[in-house]
């Protein structure tokens, strides 16, 4: 059993390798799928293992079954900069007790893929695509701390970002743009840029769309809350 772990455990190792050298979109989705699997047979045997042996020691002890894992998708993370890294903070209580091959990252000069498989019956995921500048996916890289995963995404150009996905950066650009003429309403032509970055965008660039129109929404009634009356 201890050889079978061993195999899947470099499989995991040369597949996520693999992943780094893919290029073609279709070949990484496989790639990933197959490291997922793995990682999945990997839990399952490893806590068979453990089931073992604690019934080898404890006779009285009822054998206890493979519980089923939930998928949950991350949206919330902490960041900041330097000049050669863009830094990810993904809280996750308890990651440092996974092994090493239940935490990986897929990387592309503008999106990410995060991963945490078994934690908690829990697998984890943080999809980001369209990231705001280009990444070197050959030197970005994760961290995993007691209860934290830093994902560190080297820049390909050494400049600040004002924003980690291109569309926060769209978004902030059109609330900031002159209006194009003297009877322009500038919330108008913010709505038809986000209206159409809202069609023609993936899953992930709706939630962004979504959470900054809603920041917006509150802060205005906000404004109108403080207004003195009349």
């Amino acid at each position: 059993m201890a050889s079978k772990i061993e195999d899947i455990k470099l499989d995991i190792d040369e597949l996520n390798s693999l992943l780094l050298q893919a290029k073609r979109q279709k070949v990484k989705d496989m790639l990933a799928l197959e490291v997922r699997r793995l990682q999945t047979e990997l839990t399952k045997i490893m806590e068979a293992n453990k089931n073992e042996e604690n019934k080898n020691s404890k006779p009285a002890v009822p054998a206890v079954s493979d519980s089923k894992c939930y998928e949950v998708k991350l949206t919330n993370y902490a960041w900041d900069q330097s000049d050669k890294f863009i830094k990810l903070y993904v809280t996750l209580k308890n990651v440092q007790s996974l092994s090493k091959e239940a935490v990986a990252c897929n990387f592309s000069e503008r999106s990410i893929d995060l991963r945490v498989m078994g934690l908690e019956n829990r697998n984890y995921q943080l999809p980001i695509s369209n990231l705001c500048e280009d990444i070197d996916p050959s030197k970005s890289y994760i961290k995993v701390k007691t209860d934290m995963i830093v994902v560190f995404l080297s820049k390909k150009a050494s400049k600040n970002w004002t924003h980690v996905t291109g569309i926060e950066k769209r978004i902030k650009e059109s609330k900031n743009a002159p209006p194009s003429s003297d009877n322009a309403d500038p919330e108008a032509g913010l709505m038809n840029i986000m209206k159409k970055m809202y069609q023609e965008g993936d899953d992930e660039m709706k939630r962004t769309i979504a959470k900054a129109w809603t920041e917006s929404q509150e802060k205005k009634t906000a404004s109108l809350d403080n207004f003195p009356s009349i």
